[in-house]
């Protein structure tokens, strides 16, 4: 699901981001190159609404 207001401050202008360098979500207990994380943010107060990972496959089996 993506978001579509701020829970913050109610603004609908949301934007999307990265995170660089060592950020990636690796799964416990299981060998692999894990998987981006990726944010929507709002754009008018800055508040980090939701994150999710690129490759949700990557952490099968790992409960």
């Amino acid at each position: 699901m993506k978001a579509k207001e701020c829970p913050k401050c109610g603004s609908k202008a949301i934007g999307t981001g990265k995170q660089t360098g060592y950020s990636v979500m690796y799964p416990v207990n299981k060998m692999s190159l894990g998987s981006d994380i990726v944010f929507s943010i709002c754009v008018s107060c800055g508040f980090i609404i939701e994150s999710y990972v690129t490759k949700p496959e990557k952490f099968k089996d790992t409960m």
